[in-house]
């Protein structure tokens, strides 16, 4: 059986943690930034988690 390979396009898009989770950057952060507020822009540079269904996928695409 071949080795399994990573997922480059979900390898760019999220990271593991420490304890098997998956972090993520908060998405619509980075485009049309003229409309959001200082404090929406500020809240959008926090990483979030992946949700349990979400990690469940990512652990086949990130061996």
């Amino acid at each position: 059986m071949p080795k399994m390979k990573t997922h480059k396009g979900a390898a760019r898009r999220f990271r593991k943690t420490a304890k098997g989770k998956f972090k993520t950057t908060s998405p619509y952060a980075d485009h049309i930034k003229t409309k959001k507020s200082a404090k929406r822009k500020r809240n959008l540079r926090k990483d979030g988690i992946a949700s349990k269904p979400d990690t469940k996928r990512l652990r086949k695409l990130l061996p």
